[in-house]
């Protein structure tokens, strides 16, 4: 009876002591710190490739160095740089069979100034034949890591011009040259030649390291976005003086999560698996940060990823609790949820599946890859009044309930960087 009473004293003082370590490093006042710095007027709306974004990307770099965590390996700070473009076609001279095509049959997805290309150059061909799922055959080319030229049936007429868009977008300076065609037959001979003009844009994440102990090889990863929209030009969107979007929700609160997590995880310092600690930019653009990142790391050694996307607000089940992005594709969830027993903490399946969250946010990169990446977030998606508005500042944001949010992401994974439970790998047969 003694030696009972004596191991449940020794479990109830682990308790209150590990109760008390977690909300020393976690906790409202350390919210509202760095969420007055990232969401202050002076960051400028953080807009990727703007002075204002290099500064809140120098402010995390300096949170992770603080905090102990080490850089990639290679790298001398916490930077991942990369290099967007953006391109627009000055002349072009498209020739097939001998006959000259009209430039609204011809679109190019390159980030080169000067494009010549015949049907001797090193490139593979695609053909989008009457009655193919034409969006289904694109959607595989854009995701090809070769030179490419598509050419596409006369019977797509009306849905080519959309892929107009595609060359107006931002690309990654590295992307692959993709030519598509609207023409009837496949020709013989053909000249392909393209110049344009090339805006380059160099963008960073913030990454910082926790090496695993005894699994190295092992990766479990905590991110969230730093970028947010930047400075409003249009007088008639202008709240009175008020013209910079300060993004404290979106996404100054899942940057603010990572950060605390770095320093919780680091003071912990048990971790089996190695945590990855990222800020990405650029996901108000497309998501090409994480993108970026995600082609760093091998998917089959990502054990799970916690992407954090606006947690400032209540759910929809109000305080202490948060939802899952794609919930049902891997058994997550319910690992957090055990971990949470005796808790007033709950996660619950994203209950906005028309939204398609688990597609859109920084997770969907690894996600597609078979890796359990989810975004965990509170925002009332049917209902969040200063989503992408001016209004979305600190001043809207709970920070104490933020902080219990922050400190269950911690409680919850704490099995999964312990490498005693691993998530079951989503089905990428299912994402087709």
């Amino acid at each position: 009876m003694k030696q009972l009473v004596i191991i449940l004293a020794f479990i109830t003082v682990s308790v209150f002591s590990f109760a008390q370590s977690i909300d020393k490093i976690i906790n409202k006042a350390e919210v509202e710190r760095i969420e007055k710095v990232l969401s202050a007027d002076d960051m400028q709306g953080r807009l990727s490739g703007t002075p204002g974004n290099e500064k809140a990307a120098a402010f995390i770099a300096s949170e992770f160095k603080k905090a102990g965590l080490q850089t990639t390996k290679g790298a001398d700070n916490y930077l991942q740089h990369f290099t967007m473009v953006k391109t627009q076609v000055s002349s072009s001279n498209v020739v097939l069979d001998n006959n000259k095509l009209s430039n609204d049959n011809f679109v190019a997805v390159s980030p080169q100034h000067i494009l010549q290309v015949t049907e001797k150059s090193d490139y593979a061909t695609v053909n989008v034949k009457a009655g193919d799922n034409f969006f289904a055959v694109i959607s595989n080319v854009l995701d090809a890591e070769k030179n490419t030229i598509v050419w596409v049936d006369t019977s797509f007429t009306k849905v080519f011009s959309r892929l107009k868009r595609l060359s107006a977008r931002y690309q990654f300076a590295t992307h692959p040259n993709l030519l598509f065609v609207l023409t009837a037959a496949k020709p013989t001979t053909y000249r392909l030649e393209v110049a344009q003009e090339v805006a380059e844009t160099k963008l960073m994440n913030v990454v910082g390291i926790l090496p695993g102990k005894s699994k190295p090889n092992e990766f479990v990863i905590f991110s969230g976005h730093y970028d947010h929209l930047g400075i409003e030009t249009d007088p008639k969107k202008i709240a009175g003086t008020d013209s910079i979007y300060n993004g404290a929700n979106d996404d100054a609160a899942g940057t603010t999560a990572v950060i605390m997590l770095a320093k919780y995880f680091k003071a912990l310092n048990n971790n089996e698996r190695t945590i990855v600690f990222a800020a990405f930019t650029a996901e108000e653009l497309g998501g090409f940060g994480s993108q970026y990142f995600s082609k760093q790391f091998d998917p089959a050694q990502v054990m799970a990823m916690f992407n954090i996307e606006m947690i400032g607000t209540e759910s929809n089940w109000g305080k202490n609790s948060a939802y899952i992005t794609g919930y049902e594709k891997t058994d997550m969830g319910k690992i957090l949820e055990k971990n949470l027993t005796g808790t007033n903490f709950k996660f619950y399946p994203d209950p906005y599946v028309k939204e398609q969250l688990f597609y859109r946010s920084d997770n969907a990169t690894l996600a597609r890859l078979g890796v359990p990446a989810h975004t965990i977030s509170t925002s009332k998606m049917d209902n969040e009044p200063n989503y992408h508005k001016l209004s979305d500042e600190i001043g809207t944001l709970d920070m104490a309930n933020m902080a219990e949010i922050i400190k269950a992401i911690a409680i919850s994974s704490k099995t999964i960087i312990q490498g005693t439970d691993t998530p079951s790998r989503v089905n990428t047969a299912d994402l087709k």
